[in-house]
């Protein structure tokens, strides 16, 4: 029984030492971000292929939902997401049988949205300043809250895949 109850507490450390962690690189990066680099201003990091530039968004992702009433942007954008992200951490923290992959996607993707809706409540805006330009391909301005959210999804992805091959085969 104790050892159960010290694996639980070692896995719910963990978890919240991933939250940790995905926060503090994103909110870290962004006040850089905010104290250095002018609005605006983009800085070439590699050549033109990755560059900085400083950006708010006032909307979601690519800036949906910028143009919507304060108060509806309010609840759409940083209450329901917040309430969301709330039963996520508790679904973590209690889910008995959550894979190791599957607590540390979500802790990624959880991480990274309280990064961003921290941004939203906090300062009224999204901070974004990361570009990837590679010719054939290009993103939108993200930070790192977007790239924690994104790791969590890629790692979804692989555990169902991985997943979905091994119940072919086996």
């Amino acid at each position: 029984m104790f050892e159960i109850k010290s694996d639980r507490l070692v896995r719910n450390i963990s978890i919240f030492l991933i939250l940790i962690a995905n926060i503090g690189c994103d909110q870290i990066s962004k006040n850089v971000i905010r104290k250095n680099v002018g609005f605006y201003q983009t800085i070439s990091v590699v050549e033109d292929i990755v560059t900085i530039t400083y950006v708010e968004n006032t909307g979601a992702f690519l800036s949906i939902g910028s143009g919507l009433p304060h108060t509806l942007k309010v609840i759409l954008l940083s209450v329901i997401p917040l309430i969301v992200l709330f039963f996520g951490v508790a679904y973590i923290l209690m889910k008995r049988n959550l894979t190791l992959m599957s607590a540390l996607a979500l802790s990624f993707a959880i991480g990274g949205g309280i990064g961003n809706i921290y941004d939203r409540l906090v300062h009224g805006s999204v901070t974004d300043f990361l570009h990837i330009n590679l010719g054939f391909f290009q993103t939108g301005i993200f930070n790192m809250a977007d790239v924690s959210i994104m790791m969590g999804m890629f790692i979804f992805f692989i555990q169902s895949y991985t997943r979905q091959k091994a119940r072919m085969l086996g």
